[in-house]
């Protein structure tokens, strides 16, 4: 890892972040506030994955679903189904989660 990587971090990961924050600004307003809402799901429920990537991937295919969504004119809810959260969980439940990490952490810790 370079000093550079160390001081800033992967600067092509910050690109894909910013392209894909910028993909998500140009959805009409109430997909837009969706996917914000969907973020701060993920961010705030202790379902975040531990993995940048996986992170990225999820919100990447969220954004992808709302704009086909806007572009067919479905709504969220026709997208999402009647449980948000429950469709949040589903996207999330092949990655390994921070709340999966501290779990093991804890057991280890315990043990």
């Amino acid at each position: 890892m370079s000093l550079m990587e160390k001081v800033w971090g992967n600067v092509q990961d910050k690109r894909e972040w910013k392209e894909l924050e910028t993909r998500a600004a140009k959805l009409p307003e109430n997909y837009r506030k969706a996917y914000k809402a969907i973020q701060k799901y993920m961010w705030s429920s202790g379902h975040c994955p531990a993995d940048w990537k996986d992170s990225f991937h999820i919100l990447q295919g969220m954004v992808e679903l709302l704009e086909e969504g806007a572009a067919e004119q479905k709504s969220v809810a026709e997208l999402t189904g009647g449980d948000a959260a429950a469709f949040c969980d589903d996207m999330l439940k092949e990655v390994r989660t921070l709340n999966d990490k501290y779990r093991k952490k804890l057991n280890r810790t315990i043990s």
